[in-house]
C-alpha cells in the first residue's frame, strides 16, 4: 500500500504541471470541452500505474461504459445528490446494459466535488470501498466521464468492467 501511496503522489505531482488550470489558488477548475480525451487518458495511464503497482492488469478505455458514466454523471447532476442509482430508479448494472456493454460490471465509483480529477482519484484512492474497484483485478474496461455544472461543480462517475466472453459464428 505504501508503494500506491508513493506512485499516486508522483502521478498527482505530474498533473499539477499540467498548464490547463486546476484547483491551485484563486483560480476555479474549469474543464473546456476539446478536454474530453487529454483528461480520460490522464486518469487511465494513472490507474494503470496504481493497478501495476498492486500486481493488477492494465485497463482499458472504452466507449460503451464511458457512455454509461457520462448519462450517469448529467442524472446525478439533475438529481442534485450523488448516488449509484438513476433517476429512473436504474442501478450500475442497468446502465451498463443500456449501452450495450456484454461483459460483467465490476464496479462504479462516484464523486461530486470541485476538484479536478487527478485529486478525485486521490480522495477514490483513499477510501477502501472505491480503492478496491479501481484496483479489482478482474476489470479489463474502464469508462470515466463528468458533468460540470456552471457554478464549477463537478459529478464525476468511473465504471470498471470485465470483457465478456467473444462469440464467434459457426464455433
Amino acid at each position: 500500500m505504501r508503494s500506491i501511496a508513493l506512485l499516486l503522489i508522483a502521478v498527482l505531482g505530474l498533473a499539477a504541471c499540467d498548464s490547463s488550470g486546476g484547483s491551485s489558488g484563486a483560480k476555479q477548475y474549469r474543464i473546456s470541452s476539446g478536454a474530453t480525451s487529454k483528461i480520460q487518458y490522464r486518469v487511465l495511464d494513472s490507474i494503470n500505474v496504481l493497478r501495476q503497482a498492486s500486481g493488477a492488469g492494465t485497463v482499458e478505455l472504452n466507449g460503451q461504459l464511458n457512455a454509461a458514466a457520462a448519462t450517469h454523471s448529467q442524472d446525478m447532476a439533475l438529481q442534485n445528490r450523488p448516488w449509484h442509482f438513476g433517476s429512473d430508479g436504474s442501478s450500475p448494472l442497468d446502465r451498463v446494459a443500456r449501452v450495450g456493454y456484454s461483459g460483467k460490471l465490476v464496479g462504479e465509483t462516484i464523486s461530486e466535488t470541485y476538484e479536478t480529477e487527478m485529486e478525485t482519484l486521490a480522495a477514490w484512492m483513499e477510501q477502501e470501498d472505491t480503492r478496491s474497484v479501481i484496483l479489482d483485478p478482474s476489470a479489463q474496461d474502464f469508462g470515466f466521464a463528468w458533468f460540470q455544472e456552471r457554478n464549477g461543480k463537478i459529478w464525476w462517475t468511473m465504471v470498471m468492467g470485465e470483457r465478456g466472453p467473444v462469440y464467434v459464428a459457426g464455433r
